[in-house]
């Protein structure tokens, strides 16, 4: 049976209403074509859906027990109509986020902080993941979008954008201030204890690569979990650090911590703005990406 979705329309609108001129009013058609429209669907099911009166209409028995049916679905439609005009305006929506530490510090924190006073209604989840674990989550549809710092491995179902460069620096506490007194080679700084992100993130890959490139070998004496421990960790005289620039700077960091001077210097980084090619973002999603891409555009200028 292939019943047109504009029939069953019309006959929840007029068991709604209980009247026809007023279902026909609601649905910017007339009395004549709405009666025509009922007829056919009678004649379609086969049963008589309405009795009619000089008060209007009413329910027959299968009528009421179609429109139990119809009320179900159309008010299904009208709620998901609802949702759909309440997204198109951002007030209400979820938006799932995936960054490394160093894409959430360096640039991400104050756009999420001018997304929110625009848009309050919208629900953030943000997941703070290394660049392996935020990509993972991405492909398996956890994430609406990653925002990491490189080195990152990706396959043809991602599109990533580079959007900010990073620079790193090697800072060490007091306990080590004499080496902050002048260039200081790679072999140099091997010499003294290093504290690094763990063996299975790319942070670790990055200077692993680094210091290989300059053939001097990489064996941290501290491993971190997160960025965020490094510069304690520092402070406390563990060791060497390696941590972005912006840190120093959103952490205020005490004149007892020393940037050293490396030769050669540490390679730049870059955060990245990763998504799925097969799904599209929500509203909600679209705009905040592209207000990162307008913050990090403006930091470029």
């Amino acid at each position: 049976m292939n019943i047109s979705y504009d029939y069953y329309r019309t006959f929840y609108f007029v068991a709604k209403c209980g009247n026809i001129t007023q279902a026909a009013s609601l649905l910017l058609n007339n009395q004549p074509n709405v009666t025509r429209i009922i007829k056919n669907l009678e004649t379609e099911l086969g049963c008589i859906l309405f009795i009619r009166s000089h008060h209007g209409v009413h329910l027959t028995p299968e009528g009421k027990q179609l429109f139990e049916h119809i009320r179900i679905a159309f008010e299904h439609i009208e709620a998901g109509e609802k949702e759909l005009a309440l997204n198109k305006n951002l007030q209400q929506g979820t938006i799932t986020i995936g960054a490394s530490e160093i894409a959430l510090h360096s640039l991400l924190l104050p756009v999420l902080k001018e997304f929110r006073q625009l848009y309050p209604d919208i629900h953030i989840r943000l997941s703070n993941h290394t660049t392996l674990q935020a990509i993972e989550s991405l492909k398996h549809g956890f994430v609406d979008i990653a925002v990491v710092s490189t080195p990152l491995d990706i396959d043809h179902s991602l599109e990533c954008r580079t959007i900010k460069d990073v620079q790193e620096i090697a800072v060490c506490s007091s306990a080590f201030a004499e080496l902050a007194d002048q260039p200081l080679a790679l072999s140099e700084l091997a010499q003294y204890p290093l504290i690094s992100l763990n063996e299975n993130t790319k942070t670790f890959a990055f200077y692993s690569d680094f210091f290989r490139s300059n053939n001097v070998p990489f064996t941290p004496s501290v491993e971190a979990a997160t960025t965020d421990q490094i510069l304690p960790l520092v402070k406390h005289d563990l060791g060497i650090g390696f941590i972005p620039k912006a840190f120093l700077e959103a952490f205020n960091h005490s004149s007892s911590i020393h940037v050293l001077d490396l030769v050669p210097p540490i390679p730049k980084r870059a955060i990245c703005l990763v998504k799925r090619k097969d799904i599209s973002l929500s509203l909600a999603a679209k705009k905040l990406e592209e207000m990162i891409l307008m913050k990090a555009e403006k930091n470029s200028e």
